[in-house]
């Protein structure tokens, strides 16, 4: 699903509100990211309610019931994007809504994007306190200033730094939601150093519980869920894949390379090849046209 993103900014722009101010209940047609960058608001969604101060970012989502009303004097400042995470025939028709969902037309209904973001992984909270809240303010910003600027390919533009954007609101979401994966951070990085250091020899897993002195199982468990894969696994990948490099672009024998990166020989080292690329060393050799 993330893959075939092809994000259509609707609105992007900077909102300050100096007065007393209150958005009643209304549904979007689409997605919108709110981003308090001054002042404190309160926001409720489908009932629940939160307070949002500096630093923090709204979520809505199509058809969802949402208000939103300042709390106090201070100045509020709210950057926000209106958006469609796929663009579609329509996009560019469709509007803002300011609507409760029993005002709704029966024409605009077929505005209503579908809902897509729980099909991600880790569903997407509608609240994030974000750990460092300067990057994704500046990405926003960033946006609504090529957004306001149009120049030459902007539309293109945009839908890239949107991705990025939304990826490093996904890994967010993510951290927040496994907190005990920040806290082994560093060690796990240590780790995937040592891996990365050592791609000419086999490694086990319990070198790997000494150096880190984390339990073999919650090993596994804590780089599975930050990497997507078991630290073994890891180190096969990256072996095979400086291994495929030298296939292609010396003409050393398979043997030596196998030898090379801590296999006992050919055997082994075509099966571990074949696990991890899908198929045999020689392909790449022969479409190298380099003999072994």
């Amino acid at each position: 699903m993330i893959e075939q993103l092809s994000p259509y900014i609707r609105v992007a722009m900077d909102s300050s509100i100096p007065f007393r101010w209150k958005l009643k209940e209304r549904v979007l047609f689409d997605y919108e990211l709110l981003y308090v960058k001054e002042g404190r608001i309160r926001v409720t969604i489908e009932g629940q309610s939160y307070e949002g101060k500096a630093g923090d970012l709204f979520l809505f989502r199509p058809k969802q019931r949402h208000s939103i009303e300042k709390i106090g004097t201070e100045t509020v400042r709210q950057p926000h994007l209106h958006f469609d995470l796929f663009y579609q025939e329509d996009s560019p028709d469709v509007k803002v809504s300011f609507k409760p969902l029993e005002e709704i037309s029966e024409e605009e209904m077929k505005w209503f994007r579908e809902d897509a973001l729980d099909l991600f992984s880790v569903p997407l909270a509608s609240h994030l306190r974000l750990r460092n809240p300067v990057i994704i303010e500046n990405m926003l910003f960033d946006i609504i200033k090529e957004t306001q600027m149009k120049l030459p390919f902007y539309e293109m533009n945009i839908k890239g730094m949107f991705i990025q954007l939304f990826i490093h609101l996904l890994r967010e979401n993510y951290w927040n939601q496994n907190p005990h994966l920040l806290t082994n951070m560093d060690e796990l990085v240590k780790l995937r150093n040592y891996l990365k250091h050592h791609i000419d020899q086999k490694v086990t897993l319990e070198e790997l519980v000494d150096i880190s002195g984390i339990s073999k199982f919650y090993l596994i468990h804590l780089f599975k869920k930050t990497f997507g894969m078991s630290p073994i696994q890891y180190h096969q990948l990256l072996r095979i894949e400086k291994a495929k490099e030298m296939i292609q672009f010396t003409t050393e024998p398979l043997t030596v390379i196998a030898e090379k990166f801590g296999y006992p020989d050919i055997q082994s080292f075509s099966k571990a090849f074949k696990k991890t690329d899908g198929v045999t060393p020689s392909f790449y050799r022969k479409r190298s046209s380099i003999s072994p």
